[in-house]
């Protein structure tokens, strides 16, 4: 009975968070002083676009960021271990160029930082980056300017994935949990004046930020990875949902995989790796910032909870019929209760678009191919460390 009371109760905590943070996002969020605050004085910002074998799509990307910048301001692409004409396009289009070749050590925090020192010889006052196939939104770089310098913090912009025009993958299931990992739980956050998640594009930093963390690393996340370190730092990030930046999720099957794959061993494998440490520190300082961001990163990805809710559901059921306690099969049902009002409030207030009712009919087929996903993952070993993600349509 312990073991299963334990395996339910410890579910508990991720419902628990998800559903302080949903509910809290339900609030329209409000503009601060600082963020509509004109700056007085001239801020130089450098844009880095860390991009590998991303010349099909990098054109548009650099248009909206070069008709964003002003007087000082600086683009630099950094064609990292290319084996396209990335660099060549780049340069074509008007940006600065830095190539990166060393096959040993493969990772888009390698770039980041290859950008970061060469910036380091003249140094901007803010460092945006921004992924070689996203979209900006206008006036995003000037909100995130003013934002980073009232706050003295990094500061992320809304970061969307959306389906692709005439896509043949249905990825409504998909929109839907990055909706609410990326729009409604930073939104929940900051409606109670917590910090978020760094999203890995559309994030600004004040030099002295960036400049002091390390950044080289293969880390399959190494957004999450980042803002950690700057909140263990105190620089925890600063959530600015009133510009975004958008992409599109890959168009095939190989694609679509393999990037979830990425996701989800890199958050799972960080949730080992600095959850236990950053309560520890957290309690130490008393820092509630650190803890925010500990409890946060807790919940696994939407659709792993959901496969690990209903299991306990079925296992502490089976357990009690066959004449185990009921304890177990209480916290097991809370749990459900409280997952489903997550997902339900979340749906009502952010979701119609892009996931109607009737697609939850097709629950069951999803729930089957993530079995068979996770299922594989676990026996088909580590993702790849960087690699451009897929989105050939197969013909």
């Amino acid at each position: 009975m312990l073991t299963l009371a334990a395996l339910a109760g410890l579910l508990s905590v991720p419902v628990a968070v998800l559903l302080v943070e949903v509910i809290a996002a339900l609030k329209a969020p409000k503009l601060e002083p600082f963020e509509v605050k004109e700056l007085n004085i001239e801020k130089r910002v450098a844009v880095i676009v860390p991009a590998h074998n991303e010349s099909s799509g990098l054109i548009p990307t650099l248009q909206d960021i070069r008709a964003q910048l002003g007087a000082g301001d600086r683009v630099i692409v950094v064609a990292d271990n290319c084996t396209d004409d990335t660099a060549a396009v780049a340069a074509a289009s008007g940006a600065e160029v830095i190539v990166r070749n060393d096959p040993e050590r493969i990772g888009k925090g390698y770039a980041m930082g290859w950008g970061v020192t060469h910036l380091s010889a003249d140094p901007p006052d803010f460092v945006l980056f921004v992924d070689a196939d996203c979209r900006l939104q206008d006036g995003l770089i000037d909100g995130l300017k003013r934002t980073c310098h009232g706050v003295q913090r990094p500061v992320q912009a809304l970061f969307i994935m959306r389906s692709a025009e005439n896509s043949p993958i249905n990825h409504s299931f998909a929109e839907f949990a990055w909706i609410l990992r990326n729009w409604i739980r930073p939104l929940g956050l900051r409606n109670l004046r917590g910090p978020v998640q760094l999203m890995g594009t559309g994030m600004m930093f004040p030099w002295n930020a960036i400049n002091s963390v390390p950044l080289a690393s293969g880390h399959l996340v190494e957004d999450l990875k980042l803002g950690l370190d700057l909140a263990e730092a105190g620089r925890a990030p600063h959530f600015f949902p009133f510009v975004k930046v958008t992409s599109v999720f890959p168009t095939s099957a190989k694609g679509t995989e393999s990037q979830r794959q990425r996701w989800v061993q890199g958050h799972l494998a960080t949730i080992g790796k600095f959850v236990p440490r950053l309560l520890c520190v957290g309690l130490m300082r008393g820092d509630k910032h650190i803890l925010a961001l500990a409890l946060d990163l807790l919940v696994p990805p939407l659709s792993l909870l959901a496969l690990l809710i209903i299991g306990t559901t079925v296992l502490t059921s089976s357990a009690a019929l066959l004449g185990g306690a009921w304890l177990p099969v209480l916290i097991a049902l809370g749990n459900f209760a409280g997952f489903l009002l997550c997902v339900l409030l979340a749906w009502l207030k952010f979701g119609r678009q892009v996931f109607p009712a009737h697609e939850a009919l097709s629950f069951g087929t999803f729930a089957l191919k993530k079995i068979r996903f996770y299922g594989r993952m676990l026996v088909g070993g580590s993702a790849s460390q960087w690699i451009r993600t897929d989105r050939s349509t197969p013909h």
